[in-house]
């Protein structure tokens, strides 16, 4: 059984000197498709990779060919190290814990993660980390400290006559950025197994608390991924202990929280863990996701990707995409990233034109409502009233005038298209259009309700909570639409898992009615618009034409 696949680059102990250089750019020059990749990527992670974690680039490094075509090998980004971002970071109480696996889908630094042990393999396991530690007895109590005993990993499997297995959390302290989104989620789930607390230089066992973390994370990383049996086929956030799950391995410059990068890792696991470790490429169009994720010389995905212009990564795809198909890999599954710009906006000629030539190739759109990358500028995904750059909150113009663009409505009439709208927090729901996605055969659209915290004006732990509350008051209603389902539109296009179907508004448990105002109120860009706790007429108007897009949906649904 292969061990945690997180990768490890260790620190570099040297540099390459001039000459060595030299050798690799010129093999790499005069042999570009036979060169040594595997030495290649040897030498980045020792030479360049060590010399940026010192400090030392600018002054120590020679310009080499790898640069010039900007390449960066994969997993770079295993190694950098966020532990003094943040004064807090989790803990995991083990005993509240019932193995629920949302805070490993939901963190968006892959800074915490999650293994299922058969109880025979565990003491084994610890006895043989702890041997190897200054003080045994005491690393050894903190790592069976991570693990409980679960009715999911435990009970369940014991009935199928398997043995039970420890369900075990762990935080790495290097690539937590404190965010507590885990906590939030936990909660939000109906359970106290994660809080936050502080860090400190000296605890009572005189170590450090990210000394601790790390001795216990370097435990996880000997235990051997979790075995398939104990995984739940049902429960779709098994696949992120899946031995091909983690493809985007933390380490990404996003901020803290960022909803992004949690729609980035599930996707990528989903399709990695179904289809292969080799089995997928990215296109990525510029914006959010091409910043955090190629912060030179840190790459956090170990699937190859590339960085198209803001408006032509379609168009990109199909060249690749018939070249792989042309090279016998027709199996191989094709993303292509963007965010409002790129998919709503600038790029939206491409995206159509991808789509309607029929391509195996599938697309996710990272719906932020703004333009993150320019500093919160609106788009045609910008809801009414939204206060962002270039359409202020002023006195004869209130935030942006003109109502939201929806794609998804756009994409179902190119009609052979799976499509699907939804979030990360709905953890089953985002899984199962992933897959769905993959499994069609032909073009594919997820549009993934993506909050940014600096330009909504949300808190860094509120990234899952405000897109279920996107969701319950119809500002994002979720569906999907698989032309395979039947002919008609109503067969096609579902809207299982938003709330009170059949009604105009979500209703909470008492009955009250959950409406689009009362998400508004939860989020900064629209704050302008209740200063006296009243909505202005720009909200009203847009509570309204987000009914009416709900009412449009529920009729082509055959629900209404």
């Amino acid at each position: 059984m292969p061990e945690q696949s997180l990768p490890v680059v260790e620190s570099p102990e040297g540099l390459l000197g001039d000459e060595e250089h030299a050798a690799r750019a010129e093999a790499i020059e005069t042999s570009p498709t036979v060169f040594d990749v595997a030495a290649y990527v040897e030498d980045f992670n020792r030479s360049v990779v060590g010399a940026y974690r010192r400090g030392v680039a600018d002054v120590e490094l020679p310009a080499d060919t790898g640069v010039a075509r900007s390449i960066i090998p994969p997993g770079t980004a295993a190694v950098r190290d966020f532990s003094n971002l943040s004064p807090h970071i989790p803990k995991f109480i083990a005993e509240e814990c019932v193995g629920c696996m949302a805070c490993v889908s939901a963190c968006p630094d892959t800074a915490i993660l999650a293994v299922a042990v058969p109880e025979s393999r565990l003491e084994p396991a610890i006895d043989a980390f702890a041997a190897q530690q200054s003080d045994g007895a005491q690393a050894a109590e903190a790592a069976r400290s991570h693990f409980v005993r679960t009715q999911k990993y435990a009970e369940v499997p014991a009935r199928k006559g398997l043995e039970p297995a420890m369900f075990g959390i762990f935080v790495d302290p290097q690539h937590c950025k404190g965010c507590a989104e885990c906590v939030d989620v936990c909660k939000a789930q109906g359970h106290d197994a994660l809080i936050m607390i502080d860090k400190v230089a000296a605890e009572s066992s005189g170590e450090s608390t990210v000394e601790r973390y790390r001795r216990d994370f370097s435990f996880f990383r000997t235990l051997p991924v979790t075995p398939p049996e104990y995984r739940n086929e049902k429960a779709l956030a098994d696949l992120m202990l899946g031995e091909y799950a983690l493809g985007y391995v933390g380490g990404a410059g996003s901020c803290a929280g960022c909803g992004e990068a949690t729609a980035i890792r599930m996707l990528v696991a989903a399709t990695r863990q179904v289809y292969g470790p080799d089995s997928m490429g990215i296109v990525a169009e510029t914006g959010c996701n091409t910043v955090y994720g190629s912060t030179y010389p840190f790459n956090p995905y170990l699937v190859p990707w590339t960085n198209s212009l803001f408006e032509n990564g379609p168009a990109d795809a199909l060249g690749i995409r018939l070249r792989w198909d042309q090279a016998g890999h027709p199996e191989r599954r094709l993303w292509v990233f963007g965010g409002d710009g790129a998919m709503y906006d600038i790029g939206f000629q491409s995206l159509s034109r991808m789509v309607a030539s029929g391509a195996d190739i599938k697309a996710l759109v990272l719906d932020t409502q703004v333009y993150s990358n320019t500093g919160g500028q609106s788009s045609t995904a910008s809801y009414g009233g939204q206060i962002t750059k270039l359409s202020a909150f002023g006195k004869a113009i209130h935030g942006r005038p003109e109502r939201r663009k929806e794609l998804g409505l756009i994409m179902l009439a190119h009609r052979d298209v799976y499509v699907a709208a939804t979030t990360p927090a709905h953890i089953n729901h985002f899984y199962r259009a992933v897959m769905e996605a993959n499994e069609y055969p032909g073009p594919a659209v997820i549009l993934a309700y993506t909050p940014c915290m600096p330009e909504h004006g949300i808190a860094d732990d509120a990234a899952s909570r405000q897109a279920r509350l996107a969701v319950d008051s119809r500002a994002f209603p979720l569906f999907t639409y698989d032309p395979r389902r039947g002919e008609t539109m109503a067969k096609r296009l579902s809207l299982q898992g938003n709330p009170n179907i059949k009604e105009d508004w979500a209703k909470l448990p008492d009955g009250t009615v959950f409406d689009f105002l009362d998400f508004a109120k939860t989020e900064g860009r629209f704050a302008q618009h209740f200063r006296d706790g009243t909505p202005s007429p720009e909200m009203q108007a847009t509570r309204e034409e987000r009914r009416e897009y709900w009412r449009l949906l529920q009729e082509l649904a055959g629900v209404r």
